[in-house]
């Protein structure tokens, strides 16, 4: 299971950022593509990102003059989130493939939440309210409405957007200032954090994440626990990356579907699969 999320990752992270030219030519691609949106936190502004970013195409809808509800952004988390929930976070986010690579790193002893995680797991609820939605409809930067968690804080944008534009670009390199060091900080502190604690970005700070972990307990997409197997061994619950009971396994919003409890269990109690109805009903035709 670990290799073959990892080889999904490596693929769908070249898929959406393969635009070759714009990291050599420090252009961004802006071909009709651009007009969809992949389901991970990929940055429109990367030079080879083919497609667009969904919390950056839904803060676009809410920076239009006049209030109009973005029926085009909720339909597409609806979708994604309806048949996938956070399967998303744990296979087809470039930004969550960057922290599993530098959590494998030997350094530091290993945590896989921060202290006071009870508290600081709503964080991504709070992005998501006042950055995401309320910075992009009202009073951020000024009177004008501003992507004001692209502009004042995602790491993703400036790691694949803003350093591969700033390096091929001198013009640009020229223009940087103090918002970019400000971005720059914020993402050093990520990247390094990482090293230490288990994708601090996804469990504190990632609206997109707080969006899909409100679509896990019913997505498509599930981990199934098949209680009368289990042999409470607790095998599930060492793999698990954010310290999850059994009983939270995939009905938690901050599950990733990343499967390491499914190669942990002894039992092959636990199944990534579809939702637990379809699965009573093969049960049933089965007898």
């Amino acid at each position: 299971m670990k290799k073959l999320r990892l080889t999904v990752q490596l693929l769908f992270t070249i898929l959406t950022n393969g635009y070759t030219y714009g990291f050599l030519n420090g252009k961004i691609y802006q071909g009709r593509l651009k007009y969809a949106c992949v389901p991970g936190l990929n940055c429109y502004s990367c030079p080879g990102a083919v497609a667009s970013c969904p919390i950056g195409a839904l803060q676009a809808l809410l920076n239009r003059q006049g209030f109009r509800i973005p029926f085009a952004a909720l339909g597409f988390f609806f979708l994604f989130g309806s048949l996938l929930g956070r399967f998303v976070c744990g296979w087809l986010c470039p930004f969550g493939l960057v922290q599993d690579l530098l959590h494998k790193i030997p350094l530091f002893r290993k945590r896989k939440r921060l202290p006071f995680h009870s508290v600081l797991k709503y964080g991504k609820y709070v992005v998501l309210i006042l950055l995401v939605c309320i910075g992009s409809l009202f009073l951020f930067g000024g009177f004008a409405k501003v992507p004001a968690f692209c502009k004042f804080l995602c790491p993703s944008g400036t790691l694949f957007g803003a350093i591969p534009l700033l390096a091929a670009n001198e013009m640009l390199r020229s223009q940087a200032g103090r918002l970019f060091l400000w971005k720059l900080g914020i993402l050093i502190f990520i990247l390094v954090l990482s090293i230490k604690v288990y994708r601090p970005f996804c469990q504190y700070l990632c609206p997109l994440g707080a969006i899909y972990g409100w679509f896990n307990r019913f997505s498509l997409v599930q981990l199934h626990w098949e209680e009368e197997r289990c042999i409470s061994c607790g095998a599930c619950e060492n793999a698990c990356p954010v310290s999850l009971t059994v009983g939270e396994i995939s009905r938690s919003p901050e599950c990733i579907r990343c499967g390491r409890c499914v190669g942990a269990c002894p039992q092959k109690c636990l199944h990534l699969t579809g939702t637990e109805r379809s699965r009573r009903t093969r049960q049933k035709k089965s007898t």
